[in-house]
């Protein structure tokens, strides 16, 4: 909404322009009219629209055929112009069109016109009415918003004659409709079929009783009785065949509706409507609605709260429509139809999770989003308005949605984070297999890797991770390979890999390099990944070894991968990777496969039979619900869950001990 109106009155000299303003204010015909009124101020509270406005006066005295520069300012400075003219005077009704017309399209801006209003004072005067005379001038100028005849002297109209000029401002028909064609401009019908997709909750293509009501109350604060409501789609039902479906309110009905209130002069109910939906005067989405203001202070992230996930989710369920937990791409299509551009390309598809067709699973979903949280939260702020987040989850603005974690020097201080996504910038040299280590984490090996085309590439990828029964968002970075020229985003990570290609002789090189030039004084964990692991082993062309050089820098031994498997790689080096992101300041023992530190011995616990056949069964007891009062009762069952129930006890106690000697 604007925060103020400008009100212009021209017309020719002895109309009645300054008797108007003088009769509004002191609600009387004034005994004396002066030459001209000053400009008058009325107060937000006593208009209609709750909004200041000020009228300003121009005596026609003053052009006398010469170019008058004080007229073409307060043509300029306008947002409505009123041209009056005496009903009772015919040269002045000519000059509407002969001079006023043509020097206000001349002195203002053509690419978007100043909305006009006719005005007939001195109705008094006369018996019969000049509409008839002023009705073609009205189809000739699409400009002029409306015509209203008054009389200054007794007072007919007055308060009406600023109210539509108010109106004309707040709620103008230019945008809306074309009175030619006598239909809504596309702009229009594209900005109401975006309010109708994000009010159709289910998507079905049906404004159902619930949904109406939903919308009512988000627009004008208040439901609709049942009554009411029954009327509306009878209105529709017998204006057109196809608006009312399965008794709910279709596209087709909904727009109806609109062009209803339109051509009635309710023009106030479809721009509630568009602007409580974020819409401007131009119905284009503001700045304000899309990037509402968010501080975020140096060293902190952005992550969607749990809200924000479940609106996702909703979104996600509302169109997929064959339940198969993954966004084809008609689906996905139709997502995004609420936005003026597809907002996803295809490295997408290569960024996160998808099924064996190449479709973007819930999983996948959830973690692009995160992703765009992350690394640019001012486009995902964008992306949630368009999507209707803050009118939905009848939030303020998308802001609600995002969650700034705490400075990162907090988290190393109190030694523990509440951060549910962390960053891995992958760096080694052309041909470590980076890319590969970065496909693998979604899950993919060696054989669907090289089906990605090359423009469709990703130097992203996220999906989730476990760590000690949390689920956390693990995202990696592929640092492009220029060694002299890393930035410091390129350095602003939770942890860092360097990978290095166990079959090339010059690859750890520039792992060694990297590692003492930038991160060997800091305090980001480290990991060196010996990729191409099914491959040979050949002698490195570096003063030490991976293995010594880890060694003498107090690191992790080099950890072997390789993406070359029949099926899907195995992800515990991403959790291991997670775990040193949300703990950088324990020193675990947990990469060796010793089988004689704490870390060795739980996980061969964890892993040993026992516990893996009695997981099963307490899985099917518990969540499928197929065992029989038979296995119940049968006592090597009960042994052993109760041998399960104590190996669990004694290794939590266990772990317990270790991370506390940790520390």
């Amino acid at each position: 909404m604007r925060k103020d109106v400008r009100i212009l009155l021209v017309g020719e000299p002895k109309v009645g322009k300054t008797s108007l303003i003088m009769s509004l204010v002191s609600e009387e015909f004034p005994d004396e009219v002066p030459l001209r009124a000053e400009e008058i101020t009325i107060p937000a509270d006593v208009t209609p629209e709750r909004v200041p406005t000020h009228i300003v006066d121009y005596s026609g005295r003053t052009i006398c055929g010469i170019f008058d520069p004080l007229l073409s300012l307060s043509l300029l400075q306008a947002n409505v112009i009123c041209i009056v003219y005496s009903v009772n005077n015919k040269k002045s009704i000519e000059k509407v069109t002969s001079h006023w017309i043509p020097l206000i399209n001349d002195r203002t801006d053509k690419d978007s016109r100043v909305p006009l209003i006719l005005v007939g004072n001195k109705s008094d005067l006369v018996e019969h009415s000049s509409m008839e005379t002023i009705l073609p001038i009205m189809n000739q100028y699409s400009e002029i918003e409306t015509c209203v005849e008054c009389s200054a002297k007794n007072l007919k109209n007055i308060s009406e004659l600023f109210y539509y000029a108010q109106k004309a401002v707040l709620h103008p028909t230019g945008p809306l409709y074309c009175p030619e064609e006598k239909e809504m401009k596309s702009s229009c019908v594209k900005a109401l079929t975006r309010i109708f997709k994000i009010s159709d909750l289910d998507n079905d293509g049906i404004l159902n009783d619930n949904e109406l009501n939903f919308f009512q109350r988000t627009c004008f604060n208040m439901p609709l009785a049942p009554q009411a409501l029954e009327d509306v789609k009878n209105v529709v039902r017998r204006n057109m065949t196809d608006g009312v479906k399965d008794n709910g309110l279709t596209l087709k009905g909904f727009l109806f509706l609109h062009t209803l209130f339109i051509q009635r002069g309710r023009h106030e109910t479809t721009w509630t409507v568009l602007r409580r939906f974020g819409y401007d005067d131009d119905l284009e989405l503001t700045q304000e609605y899309l990037f509402p203001l968010l501080k975020i202070p140096p060293d902190c992230t952005t992550e969607l709260n749990h809200n924000a996930y479940l609106f996702l989710q909703s979104v996600f369920d509302k169109h997929d429509k064959d339940r198969d937990c993954a966004l084809s791409p008609d689906e996905l299509k139709d997502l995004f139809k609420v936005f003026p551009y597809m907002p996803w390309g295809p490295d997408v598809n290569n960024t996160v999770c998808t099924n064996e067709q190449g479709w973007i699973t819930y999983q996948g979903y959830l973690s692009q989003w995160t992703l765009t949280t992350y690394l640019d939260v001012q486009r995902c702020l964008e992306y949630l308005g368009y999507l209707g987040y803050s009118i939905i989850h009848e939030q303020e603005s998308q802001a609600a949605a995002i969650t700034v974690t705490r400075n990162k020097r907090i988290d190393l201080q109190k030694k523990q984070t509440q951060r549910n996504v962390f960053r891995c910038n992958i760096l080694g040299a052309r041909g470590s297999g980076k890319s590969g280590f970065l496909q693998a984490f979604l899950g993919r090996n060696l054989a669907r890797q090289r089906r990605i085309r090359e423009e469709h590439k990703s130097y992203y990828a996220i999906s989730t991770a476990y760590v000690y029964g949390q689920e956390k968002y693990l995202l990696l970075h592929e640092v492009l390979p220029d060694f002299d020229f890393l930035s410091e985003a390129d350095l602003a990570c939770d942890v860092v890999c360097l990978v290095y290609d166990i079959s090339n002789p010059r690859s750890f090189e520039y792992c060694a390099k990297a590692y003492k030039k930038y991160f060997m004084d800091s305090k980001t964990p480290c990991m060196i990944i010996a990729t191409k692991s099914d491959l040979h082993e050949v002698r490195q062309h570096y003063s030490l070894s991976p293995l010594d050089f880890c060694r003498k820098h107090k690191l992790h031994p080099p950890q072997p991968f390789t993406c070359n498997t029949a099926d899907a790689p195995n992800k515990d080096i991403y959790t291991k990777l997670t775990t040193m992101a949300m703990y950088p300041h324990a020193k675990l023992c947990c990469m060796c496969a010793c089988n004689r530190c704490t870390f060795c011995i739980c996980q061969n616990l964890l892993n040993c039979e026992l516990l893996r056949s009695v997981r099963t069964k307490l899985y099917g007891a518990v969540l499928n619900r197929h065992m029989t009062q038979t296995d119940l009762k049968n006592s090597t069952f009960w042994l052993r869950a109760s041998v399960g129930a104590t190996v669990f006890a004694v290794l939590g106690f266990a772990m317990y001990k270790a991370l506390l000697k940790q520390r």
